[in-house]
């Protein structure tokens, strides 16, 4: 197939696909940082949510129909391009959701409204940039009825957290397990399995049968990793769709920022000279919802009081007074005040530091005032004394809750 035709191909398949993302998960891992939000939500990156980077996949791709959330409202329902909320709701029967299959069970009536040829479902909590044509062009040349998009993961890291499949030569699965204790290794790679991303493609009319047949099973917790899956893999053409990097062939950048630790590392990441996610990828942009802010500021320029930021990112809308940053990242309207530190941090948006403030490996959450001379992250016995968390690597979470603050953020 040459490029042109290869092209039209895709663009075809993309334009005839609707995508469902996931994005109402608690994120209980995240403990307060998930109180008031959904896992989705959460700020990551210095101006993006989570659920930012499925949905420019989306976009990027070519899949033009999406259902999800507000602040996504730019794309032209002329040309039957949508982002659409399907909120919780009791639409089919009188209980809310169940399971990640029950969510899309209770939504069918709008899927059937627009018709599409396939469906994509994907987890709205993962940090990754991903070509979903790619595994569009692979399902129908397979003619397969669902496939799975899928990575290798160290089966300690996978063990009770994911999905973990077994696929043969040809690629079909043949084995699909939800959060084993003991996953199943990659033959020939031993200490590694193969891992569901949750994502989801299938054909729409197939999708329909097994939502069905499993709205109407009441011994199913409704969910795709848990019932539907393993009830469909003997039978039927069931896929795996390994995610990998299209110019080395090895495993693509992918994050489950579903712990403390795994947030805060991931996010720190960012600051590396030449980290793994290319946020300044023009080819692919990340794209968002975002305040229209004024450029980020940095003033004085004494000896003992100078406004600077080392191995950092900083957003729109911060102003550092006087104070040092080091390999931090600030998301917007940060306020820094004069002699105050902050190092290996994340600062989420609207945060004031007072002067003389010390902040250390801290995730400083949305709305947080911390008071002149406050001092984080350097004894934990003092930290927990405060009401603070800290985590087994040592992070320390910092809420408005814990400060006695009243929470200023619409989450």
């Amino acid at each position: 197939m040459n490029t042109t035709k290869n092209s039209r191909f895709v663009s075809r398949l993309t334009r005839n696909t609707l995508a469902l993302v996931l994005a109402g998960g608690r994120g209980s891992r995240l403990y307060e940082l998930t109180d008031w939000r959904a896992k989705p939500a959460v700020s990551f990156g210095g101006k993006f949510r989570l659920i930012d980077f499925p949905l420019s996949n989306c976009v990027n791709s070519g899949i033009r129909r999406v259902g999800l959330v507000r602040g996504w409202s730019y794309l032209h329902s002329e040309l039957d391009e949508f982002v659409e909320i399907l909120p919780a709701s009791q639409r089919a029967g009188g209980e809310w959701y169940l399971g990640t299959a029950d969510a899309v069970y209770q939504n069918i009536d709008i899927l059937r409204t627009h018709k599409p040829e396939h469906v994509l479902i994907l987890s709205g909590d993962h940090i990754y940039k991903m070509d979903y044509g790619e595994m569009l062009v692979e399902h129908v040349e397979r003619k397969a009825d669902m496939t799975v998009s899928c990575l290798e993961v160290p089966i300690e890291e996978a063990a009770g957290a994911y999905g973990v499949l077994t696929a043969d030569e040809s690629g079909r699965i043949i084995e699909f397990n939800e959060k084993p204790e003991h996953p199943t290794p990659i033959p020939g790679q031993p200490g590694y399995c193969l891992a569901s991303m949750g994502n989801y493609l299938f054909n729409t009319e197939f999708l329909y049968e097994q939502l069905i047949k499993d709205a109407d099973n009441p011994n199913s917790a409704h969910d795709f990793g848990g019932n539907i899956i393993p009830s469909i893999i003997e039978k039927y053409q069931v896929y795996a769709h390994p995610f990998r990097d299209p110019e080395t062939k090895k495993r693509a950048y992918w994050r489950d920022v579903g712990t403390l630790d795994a947030f805060w590392e991931a996010n720190i990441e960012m600051v590396n000279v030449s980290p793994e996610l290319n946020l300044y990828d023009a080819d692919w942009p990340i794209l968002t919802y975002q305040a229209q802010l004024p450029p980020a500021k940095f003033v004085f320029d004494r000896k003992d009081r100078r406004g600077v930021a080392i191995d950092s990112m900083v957003s729109g809308g911060c102003i550092i007074s006087g104070a040092k940053i080091k390999r931090s990242l600030l998301f917007s309207n940060v306020k820094v005040h004069s002699y105050a530190q902050v190092k290996d941090s994340v600062v989420l948006p609207d945060v004031e530091i007072g002067r003389k403030a010390r902040i250390k490996k801290a995730i400083i959450d949305r709305g947080c005032t911390i008071e002149p001379g406050m001092v984080i992250g350097e004894d934990h016995d003092a930290d927990r004394a405060r009401g603070f968390r800290v985590t087994e690597n040592g992070v320390v979470l910092v809420t408005p809750d814990m400060l006695h603050q009243t929470i200023h953020e619409s989450r």
